[in-house]
């Protein structure tokens, strides 16, 4: 990167700032992809909400997070792809999360590993899926770095429209995400999001409420097998929550 010096000191100090237990939590929230407000984030980490503003204050001076004021309310997400690549590579790296020791935890934990967004990507059983399914059918390749071939380059054509394959000047088109629960990678990158945002579009997956899950309708269990052969199962209710 010209013109940007980096030191042991600047990487002490931004890295420093991921190192407190509040402000991880905060932005292992944000890694849905949604903007949330200081305080629901204050309440999601435990923290009050002075002691959250500081917090977030920090982040966003950092460039780890961007706010934005609508009305009284702030409003925060993560600042970008590129950082919410990196936290979820820390959390890969880290490994499995604790064991949850609740009914109400063990559901949640399972719909997480089944199907979630990773920012503005699939992750999950889903996302893992559909990346493999991708380099199995040849539209993507993997043999010689990441390419999306010429018969790829038209199946998204085909799913999204052209735009959905035009180079993006602010990330790759393509690029892989390493999968905290499946220990394998899903897709992400700017045809990441596209993926998501068709799922969304079309009602195949639903986001549920609370966290980042996302729920598989029955016409996404037939969608999903007809676009990329993948079988997967209709999450039960996810119809009653798109509806």
């Amino acid at each position: 990167m010209a013109g940007v010096v980096v030191t042991p000191d600047s990487v002490a100090r931004f890295a420093g700032l991921l190192a407190d237990r509040s402000r991880v939590a905060m932005c292992l929230a944000l890694i849905d992809g949604r903007a949330w407000t200081a305080g629901e984030l204050a309440t999601h980490a435990g923290i009050s909400r002075s002691t959250a503003s500081e917090h977030l204050s920090a982040l966003v001076t950092a460039g780890i997070l961007a706010q934005e004021h609508q009305g009284r309310h702030r409003y925060l997400r993560l600042a970008g792809p590129e950082i919410a690549q990196l936290i979820e590579d820390l959390v890969a790296v880290v490994g499995v999360p604790q064991q949850p020791n609740s009914l109400r935890s063990v559901r949640a934990a399972g719909q997480l590993q089944a199907a979630r967004t990773c920012y503005d990507h699939v992750a999950g059983d889903l996302g893992v899926a559909v990346f493999d399914a991708l380099v199995r059918r040849r539209l993507i390749d993997v043999a010689d770095g990441l390419r999306l071939t010429p018969s790829g380059r038209d199946f998204f054509v085909d799913f999204a429209g052209p735009d959905a394959v035009a180079p993006h000047r602010s990330r790759p088109l393509l690029r892989t995400c390493l999968d905290w629960t499946e220990r394998r990678h899903h897709l992400g990158g700017a045809l990441g999001a596209v993926v998501l945002q068709q799922l969304l579009a079309r009602g195949w997956v639903v986001r549920a409420a609370r966290h980042r899950a996302l729920a598989v309708t029955g016409d996404g269990a037939i969608g999903l097998k007809a676009a990329f052969g993948v079988d997967v199962p209709a999450t039960p209710d996810a119809d009653r929550l798109g509806a």
